[in-house]
């Protein structure tokens, strides 16, 4: 359970993978704590096999390695983000945050050409249009293959909608987005990644 709402341990779409983390966004007004979104961090544990460098590493050391979440971005295994809206907002919003972090990612490391400005305003223009009301769900898929990536968006009466994220560096920003170690949305996320993998790599 994250803030009431339920992640399960093991999400079979389109194949079973594992719940490795878990997570909010938030922000504190006024010292009060403004909560946005649960987020699931799912993938194959076959990923624990592409970061055997750090083997008997505690999830505190792991929390603070910025080389070990871009060996979990970059691992070719499928992984899924699942994020539930707690407070609404307009997808506008959300987006305006998400082409920020992407470009911002994509202009520092010199991959910002027109083929992904474009593919990240097709995005962009998918999440604009929707309205992001409470327990609505946004699922983020990465397959482990060289194939698109996957938004696909859920609310209450509505039908789920689609769009695939063809550009390559703009899938790999959005995973560093949210996986990315120190510079990612979610600190409790990024936490509670470190401690069960920390765990998985110590068995």
């Amino acid at each position: 359970m994250v803030d009431e709402i339920a992640f399960p341990s093991v999400n079979a779409d389109p194949k079973p993978l594992a719940l490795l983390g878990y997570g909010i966004t938030d922000i504190e007004i006024h010292f009060l704590q403004i909560k946005f979104t649960a987020i699931g961090v799912y993938a194959d544990k076959e990923i624990v096999g592409h970061l055997g460098k750090w083997k008997g590493k505690k999830g505190s050391d792991l929390k603070e390695d910025d080389d070990f979440f871009d060996a979990l971005v970059s691992a070719p295994v499928a992984k899924q983000l699942r994020i539930v809206v707690i407070k609404e907002i307009k997808g506008s919003q959300y987006g305006l945050q998400l082409e920020t972090a992407v470009r911002d990612r994509l202009a520092a490391a010199d991959k910002y050409e027109d083929e992904e400005e474009e593919a990240l305003e097709k995005v962009i223009n998918f999440l604009q249009s929707k309205y992001f009301m409470k327990n609505s769900v946004i699922t983020i898929s990465f397959p482990a293959a060289p194939a698109p990536a996957e938004i696909s968006f859920s609310t209450e009466g509505k039908e789920e909608t689609k769009i695939q994220v063809e550009n390559a560096n703009v899938a790999e920003m959005l995973q560093k987005w949210y996986l990315g170690g120190s510079s990612a949305l979610s600190p409790s996320t990024v936490a509670s990644l470190a401690e069960n993998l920390g765990e998985l790599l110590s068995q």
